[in-house]
């Protein structure tokens, strides 16, 4: 079942060396995913599943061990999922899934082993949750990292232009992973999601999914919008 989750936001300018100059603009954000990623850590799993937006190809599983890279942001940045195993697949990591990477090592996670989920952005709500159940029934104890982006919708400037509804649907999403509350995810309306370029949603519907049922709490860490994205960082445990 799962015991414990961390909500992250993934663009790779998580990364300093990506960041380069900006860095510092996001040290708030770094802090605040490496107190969710503390939840984690302090809830003891037997596994750790990281679940992030992918294209096509990236999707589905990742098995401990796989490696990605941010050469295609400009960097020779090498990261690895979790332990070097023989089982991984030549199939890099998506770059959710890369800064997700990233964070782990950051925090130098040895706790238990870990996985990744590459998941579609258009996957149904239905679907997400399905999946998310599966992934709870993995172990007996499961926790989850999810990552994934609000709107990027909410200045003139943001890559997807500005939308006045933005703002709310960020909103929407922030109570529903302060408070822990998978119904709350799964009513997030996948259309408006996918019009305001909201990676997060799918991944976050599958933590709804995962989350039916056990009982957590949630703490909402950090919500802001930044070069005109909505990220959230959230505890559950």
């Amino acid at each position: 079942m799962l015991v414990a989750a961390a909500v992250c936001p993934c663009p790779p300018l998580l990364v300093p060396e990506v960041a380069a100059g900006a860095a510092p603009e996001l040290d708030t954000l770094r802090d605040a995913c490496a107190d969710a990623l503390g939840v984690l850590a302090a809830s003891r799993p037997d596994l750790l599943i990281v679940v992030g937006p992918a294209d096509r190809p990236d999707r589905g599983p990742h098995p401990e061990g796989t490696t990605g890279t941010f050469r295609g942001f400009g960097v020779d940045l090498g990261v690895r999922l979790g332990r070097d195993l023989a089982t991984a697949t030549d199939r890099p990591l998506p770059p959710s899934l890369a800064v997700g990477a990233w964070l782990l090592a950051r925090a130098e996670w040895a706790g238990a082993p870990v996985e990744g989920l590459g998941v579609g952005e258009p996957l149904a709500a239905d679907r997400c949750t399905g999946t998310g159940r599966d992934l709870a029934a993995r172990a007996d104890r499961v926790a989850l990292l999810v990552m994934g982006d609000g709107s990027a919708c909410r200045t003139l400037k943001a890559p997807g232009y500005l939308d006045e509804r933005a703002e709310a649907f960020d909103a929407a999403a922030a109570r529903a992973l302060g408070a822990a509350d998978p119904d709350a995810l799964i009513a997030l309306d996948e259309a408006l999601a996918y019009e305001l370029k909201a990676a997060g949603r799918a991944p976050w519907q599958v933590l709804a999914g995962a989350a039916q049922g056990a009982g957590l709490a949630g703490r909402l860490l950090y919500e802001d919008a930044p070069y005109g994205v909505g990220y959230l960082v959230a505890a559950w445990s």
